[in-house]
């Protein structure tokens, strides 16, 4: 079992940056693929980043590529988020989400391929 809390969300104008934070309990942490989804009101949860158990791979969904970056620390059992030049369109809760399936290896992006998740933290961008 896994429990995640993120944190680090927050009020910022658009064109600012924002570093969000997913804090992982349990041993196995570097085993698990980390993502972040983010959902917005009236709205599916969608996909935004994922990394592997290494690190060594990432992908980003189309519409932050480029201007947010995941990264983690397996000695820290954490996954962040940083996103910088923030816009209005990426105002949502934001998701930290553990797969455990694929060991890490490889990456989902869907919803269902994860198996925990966090409670989210509140992302807001002003125009």
């Amino acid at each position: 079992q896994v429990q995640l809390v993120e944190s680090g969300g927050g009020l910022v104008q658009a064109g600012g940056s924002l570093r969000l934070s997913c804090a992982a309990s349990g041993r196995a942490f570097s085993w698990y693929g980390m993502g972040w989804f983010r959902q917005a009101p009236g709205k599916e949860r969608e996909f935004v980043a994922a990394i592997s158990w290494s690190g060594g791979s990432t992908y980003y969904a189309d519409s932050v590529k480029g201007r947010f970056t995941i990264s983690r620390d397996n000695a820290r059992n954490t996954v962040t988020l940083q996103m910088n030049n923030l816009k209005p369109e990426d105002a949502a809760v934001y998701y930290c989400a553990a797969d455990r399936r694929r060991f890490g290896v490889t990456i989902t992006l869907l919803v269902s391929g994860y198996d925990y998740w966090g409670q989210g933290t509140q992302v807001t961008v002003s125009s």
